[in-house]
């Protein structure tokens, strides 16, 4: 009878963490969102922002961008070779990468750098009291610490997830050309024939969305950061667990959203 007990009141707990979570995600969100609209606006450290995680990232971007196209061309290539189907691998290959691959793996990696390094630097600011200060100076840290790491996400990684599809497609077209003996140029008029505007823009979206959920988990983890560097080890954990666990779910259902609107039309 105590361990049913201890059971729900475990899981009560845990449902009630949940929620609080929730919560403060909500008003996280609703105010970050206000400060982005109104003044004052510190554009210097937007600027630096962008820098850390957009410029920084490209390295990562192009290493991935290249390997996802290599790897799947030549997985696809071989699978469907077995069945005469090598024409049809650059416009399977084009498909997947702008609207799937390229968007999730880029958000995953950014997710691991970008977003361990936000509840890193904002929880040790928190835990040696950096943000009391900056309340006791009138200003808000939302404005000063989230929204330029807010709004950088969103500028950056649609523009890296754009990279890595491109990229995709270049390393996809050197396997063709090589393992294959498709030529570049029938290659190319495939890819272009077979993606729409539509198919880009969904995978730029999703960068978009995903690079929101990354900012506001990492900053939000980074300012309820407690005990000193324990806690900030704690933090950056979950910050890369949870933002990449909620990056795979909500992919799943933005999915499904644009899949519903293309075939309307």
């Amino acid at each position: 009878m105590n361990d049913l007990f201890y059971k729900q009141t475990s899981i009560y707990r845990r449902i009630k963490a949940l929620l609080y979570i929730v919560g403060d995600l909500y008003y996280l969100t609703k105010n970050t969102l206000l400060a982005c609209f109104s003044r004052p606006f510190y554009f210097r450290r937007l600027i630096d922002q962008i820098i850390v995680i957009g410029y920084e990232s490209l390295p990562i971007t192009i290493v991935i961008g290249l390997a996802m196209g290599l790897m799947m061309t030549l997985n696809f290539g071989y699978g469907l070779a077995k069945f005469g189907g090598t024409l049809y691998v650059p416009r399977l290959i084009s498909l997947a990468l702008f609207r799937e691959m390229a968007p999730i793996f880029t958000s995953l990696l950014v997710a691991g750098r970008i977003g361990s390094g936000m509840a890193a630097e904002i929880g040790s600011m928190n835990v040696t009291q950096q943000i009391d200060a900056i309340r006791a100076l009138g200003t808000s840290p939302i404005r000063v610490l989230v929204v330029p790491r807010f709004l950088a996400s969103l500028l950056s990684l649609p523009l890296l997830t754009a990279l890595a599809g491109f990229l995709g497609i270049i390393g996809g077209g050197i396997v063709c050309a090589v393992d294959f003996g498709i030529p570049p140029s029938s290659y190319y008029v495939r890819v272009l024939e077979t993606v729409k505007i539509h198919d880009f823009l969904t995978g730029v979206f999703k960068g978009f969305f995903f690079g929101a959920i990354i900012s506001l988990f990492g900053c939000y983890k980074g300012l309820i950061t407690k005990d000193g560097t324990k806690g900030v080890g704690e933090s950056t954990t979950w910050v890369v667990v949870m933002s990449s666990i909620m990056i795979l779910i909500s992919d799943f259902f933005l999915s499904k959203i644009f899949i519903m609107l293309w075939l309307q039309k």
